[in-house]
């Protein structure tokens, strides 16, 4: 380099970063920028942690035992639900209504007792209450029907005539064991409806179908037609004692009573075969009160629903929720592993391919509900019908559905479709990150290139595809809008999983947890009983969706560690 050239370099500094005055200090521009997005990210968490929590905390809520109130009115009031001006139950909310320029406090109390005052819920003004207690001896029970009841027990009559007063020693154990031999013969009648009579009428059902398709095709033979009545005479001599049976069990939840006292004077009577659980809340221990919360929370996610799922469990949800996520990503990740597979290494690179990534980028923002509408059109009507066709002809006969109807393959099948553009998209990711060093040296080693995709690509392009099936499973179990048109209900009778051959029933309808909220919140005919179900459902999808994907992205991480070769 000559001295001219030299001279000229020092003559020329290195231009100073730009910078801008911020709050009277010098900062290189575009410090403010990175500040305002980690404000945004900040405050995003913040949101996210936000919802998280209150959902946490009301979804909880609903299994931690509350003190009964019992509340007496001014004579004059006009809250009152009967002559008395009585009231009893859990305060469940405080509230300030503002009128022009008066505010008043209310009291939303949680009286139960549906079958009596038609509600569960009722609002108090506060400045009519007189006189607010905590009495121990009152009994919050839950019940088959009507909701919640809230009384003072008088005394229990057993079967045997025995009467047990409620002042006597031991009568809250005996409350507890009444409550427990009707809920193990609750289930006794259950197998013995489902397993008892339900197979027996499956026979009977299962061979009158066979007579009249026999009749159909021109192939009743009287030998034929014989043995198929004498399955049906088996069968309903077999209905005889199982139906002696469940008469006697429902008789045995009638035989034993509870008299009691509701908060307002009322006197009732009812069989301790409609009752659930009975507990003393406002004697309830902190441990006590642990333990309730302990078995509430197991038997909402072990047992089934009941009073229009605003009661009881949603195992069938949680259970068909599963099933379905889990069908659907069995579904999707081998079409869209292929499709990105062929688009990304053996496809011309072109106009056409351009389109198709276009295409298929344009697809994952299509509405979901234009999914459900072609599942409906397309899979039930079209796929479901030819299926009836070519393998239920006798169905189609007598104008019956088997696979041509909504059910979970068709259901896992639509949001397997609909979340298959999401799978293609992180799969061409993944598979373009693998470094070109790797398939080159595979295809110098003689291997052709199906053995270096399926040899070195794949393997080393699987966290990447795992993250696809991450986003497809969190996207597909938390939709609620295709679900309603391919195969999602209310309430299922029959998992879609179970010890009757063949075992899957991918043609049954299911629950989902994502419906079930739907449900709740804009379906219910009590939408105050309703609310707390929300918040615990919701916690409960919530989990779920975690724990499906935890499981993933752990597998995710297993592999990223084997097979080191590209980074995701």
């Amino acid at each position: 380099m000559s001295d001219t050239q030299s001279e000229s370099t020092e003559k020329e500094p290195t231009p100073p970063a730009a910078k801008f005055d911020l709050g009277g200090r010098k900062a290189p521009l575009g410090e403010s920028q990175v500040w305002l997005t980690a404000m945004g990210l900040a405050l995003g968490v913040l949101m996210t942690l936000g919802l998280l929590g209150l959902i946490f905390v009301k979804g909880l809520e609903v299994f931690w035992p509350h003190p009964i109130a019992q509340i007496t009115l001014k004579q004059d009031s006009t809250a009152t639900l009967s002559d008395s001006n009585i009231l009893a139950g859990p305060i469940t909310e405080t509230r300030s209504i503002k009128t022009g320029d008066t505010t008043r406090e209310e009291i939303q109390l949680m009286v139960g007792n549906r079958d009596v005052y038609r509600l569960s819920f009722h609002f108090l003004n506060a400045a009519d209450v007189v006189d607010t207690t905590y009495p121990e001896d009152i009994v919050l029970a839950e019940r088959m029907e009507y909701g919640h009841a809230i009384f003072y027990p008088k005394f229990a009559t057993l079967a045997d005539g025995t009467t047990i007063p409620a002042n006597g020693p031991g009568f809250a154990e005996t409350l507890n064991r009444l409550a427990g031999e009707t809920a193990d013969r609750r289930k006794v009648i259950a197998d013995v409806k489902s397993d008892g009579m339900g197979t027996q009428n499956r026979k009977i059902l299962k061979a009158e179908r066979k007579i009249r398709a026999l009749e159909r095709r021109g192939k009743a033979t009287p030998e034929k037609i014989a043995a198929l009545r004498e399955t049906i005479a088996t069968a309903e001599t077999a209905l005889v004692p199982l139906g002696a049976e469940l008469d006697a069990l429902n008789a045995k939840q009638r035989a034993a009573t509870l008299t009691f006292t509701l908060p307002t004077g009322e006197e009732r009577t009812q069989p301790f075969g409609e009752f659930v659980a009975f507990t003393y809340p406002n004697r309830l221990s902190i441990f006590g009160k642990v333990g309730h919360f302990a078995h509430k929370l197991w038997e909402f996610v072990s047992t089934g629903p009941r009073e229009a799922n605003t009661e009881g469990g949603i195992f069938p949800a949680i259970f068909g929720t599963f099933v379905m996520t889990l069908l659907m990503s069995i579904a999707v990740t081998p079409f869209g592993v292929i499709a990105a597979i062929y688009l990304r290494e053996y496809a011309k690179q072109g106009v056409l391919v351009q389109w198709v990534r276009i295409s298929v980028n344009n697809l994952a923002g299509v509405p979901s509900i234009v999914f459900g509408v072609f599942g409906l059109g397309f899979f039930i009507y079209v796929v479901g019908g030819w299926v009836d066709q070519i393998f239920y002809p006798d169905a189609v006969a007598e104008n019956r559905s088997v696979f041509g109807t909504g059910g979970l393959l068709w259901a896992s099948l639509t949001l397997a479709l609909m979340t298959l553009p999401v799978l293609i998209v992180a799969t061409e990711e993944a598979l373009a990150a693998v470094p070109r060093g790797a398939r080159e040296a595979a295809l110098a080693c003689g291997a052709s290139k199906w053995q270096t995709i399926q040899r070195i690509v794949l393997p080393s392009a699987t966290p990447g595809i795992l993250t696809g099936v991450i986003l497809a499973m969190a996207r597909g179990a938390g939709e609620v809008a295709p679900l309603m048109l391919v195969g999602v209900v209310k309430v299922a009778e029959d998992l879609p999983l179970d010890s009757v051959f063949p075992f899957i029933h991918a043609e049954r309808k299911f629950m989902h947890l994502g419906f079930h909220i739907y449900d709740l919140g804009f379906q219910s005919p009590d939408s105050e009983a309703a609310k707390p179900m929300v918040f615990a459902t919701t916690f409960l999808l919530i989990v779920l969706v975690i724990v499906m994907n935890l499981a993933a992205i752990l597998l995710r991480n297993h592999l990223r560690k084997k097979y080191a070769v590209a980074s995701f």
